[in-house]
Parts: C-alpha cells; structure tokens; sequence
C-alpha cells in the first residue's frame, strides 16, 4: 500500500529556512503527482505546492510563491519542499500527499481530491518570532 514519510520539520527562527522530503513506497512514484498541504492549529488543512509526475510542473498557494520551492527526484522516490523567508505563521504540520492518478497533467490541488489513504503522517514546522 501507499507509504509517505516526512522529515525535515523543526524550529527555526522567522526568515529561516527548511527543507522538507517525503519519501514514497508501495506505488510507482514516477507516475503520480505529488502534493504539500499544512493544517496550522485550530485552522483546515490548506495546499501548500503541487508537482506533476515528471516534475516540469508544479503549483503554489499564492502566499507561498516565490518563498517555497516543490521538486521531485523520481530515482529517489522522493519530493521535496524548499522553504524560505519563513514566517511564524508558515508554523503548521505539513503533509505530503500522492494523486491516485497517472500522469495527470496537474495534479490535485484539494486536499478532498487525494485518497484517504494517500497521505503521509506529517511533520510539524515551528517558525518563531
């Protein structure tokens, strides 16, 4: 079955940055979309980035753009968000998420669009002031 494990959550101070990775197993990551959603406290789970499954395109919340970078390295089984300028309210879990479709052209960027089971356990990213 699908596998999705985050890392690269941590602390950091505001106009740091971090790298998150979500590794994939149990389906053939190189033909799938990938995307980042974050769920802050008290808030719904809302899209951060989105990549298609070749990596030549991908998408971005607006208050994301220019400050996160989504990539794919599909001999890893792997995608990655790049964020910098981090602010203290970027302080959420963030999520990786794989399209249950194949070769999609863009991949979802709803979080009700990805299957149940498609989703990775998180990892929490603590921005402060």
């Amino acid at each position: 079955q699908v596998q999705l494990v985050e890392s690269g959550g941590g602390l950091v101070q505001a106009g740091g940055s971090l790298r998150l990775s979500c590794a994939a197993s149990g389906f053939i990551f190189s033909r799938h979309g990938m995307g980042w959603f974050r769920r802050a406290p008290g808030k719904e789970r809302e899209f951060v980035s989105a990549i298609d499954w070749s990596g030549g395109s991908t998408y971005y919340a607006h208050s994301m753009q220019g400050r996160f970078s989504i990539s794919r390295d599909n001999a890893k089984n792997t995608v990655y968000l790049q964020m910098h300028s981090l602010k203290p309210e970027d302080t959420a879990v963030y999520y990786c998420a794989a399209d249950s479709s194949e070769f999609r052209l863009q991949p979802p960027t709803r979080a009700g669009e990805y299957e149940r089971d498609n989703w990775g356990r998180g990892t929490q990213v603590t921005v402060s002031s």
